[in-house]
């Protein structure tokens, strides 16, 4: 790993952090998010024909969830990047997770979402990334692209990876697409276990709440 890769992935890991923390009793460390940008934006102007830095600066803005909470001004700035990066240099994971992360948000709904073009995108990142996230987030699409048991079929891949398999997120992925194939039994005792393993406090109350909705319609 050359140094402006390693300084990359330590920004994306601080983003992540804040952007979900991994204990605690808060959810997000707006502190830890914006130095992030901050930084990456630093990086950017000293780097400014790098495609995997405006890759990168393209993917943390994007990276939310509340549409109706979204920063459209980021949102802006982060698309605007991808397209230069997309156009301008060899493509790395940062762009094509940020161009995942622009079609999310181009998306006015979640059920708007074109999955057939992020499974795409995320068959061409599985080509040259080992890791099991970006296998799990693969999972998904397949799932809502074909059918829960295909996401299913290719969560159940990952259960040999320990430490994706000691994580809170595997499970509730699993639970997710349990119940969208109807099997609520299967998917309640997932987000049971998924609450027995999350650190982070608001994650355990959300899946815990999950996992009483379920029980509640049995």
């Amino acid at each position: 790993m050359s140094r402006l890769e390693a300084v990359l992935h330590v920004l994306y890991l601080v983003f992540n952090e804040g952007y979900s923390t991994t204990s605690g009793t808060e959810a997000l460390r707006v502190e830890l998010t914006s130095e992030a940008i901050r930084l990456t934006r630093e990086v950017r102007r000293l780097l400014p024909g790098n495609g995997e830095v405006a890759g990168l600066l393209a993917l943390i803005p994007l990276a939310e969830q509340d549409r109706s909470r979204w920063n459209a001004r980021q949102i802006t700035e982060g698309i605007g990047l991808v397209t230069t990066s997309l156009s301008g240099s060899p493509v790395g994971s940062f762009q094509i997770q940020a161009a995942i992360a622009a079609i999310h948000d181009e998306a006015t709904t979640a059920g708007d979402t074109d999955w057939p073009q992020i499974l795409a995108l995320y068959d061409l990142l599985a080509r040259t990334s080992t890791n099991p996230v970006v296998a799990l987030n693969r999972a998904v699409a397949a799932a809502m692209v074909h059918d829960p048991q295909a996401g299913l079929d290719l969560i159940a891949g990952l259960d040999h990876d320990r430490h994706l398999a000691s994580q809170h997120r595997l499970h509730a992925v699993r639970a997710h697409r349990h119940e969208q194939a109807g099997d609520l039994a299967a998917a309640h005792a997932g987000f049971e276990e998924a609450a027995r393993r999350a650190t982070n406090i608001p994650e355990q109350r959300y899946l815990r709440a999950q996992a009483a909705r379920l029980a509640s319609t049995r």
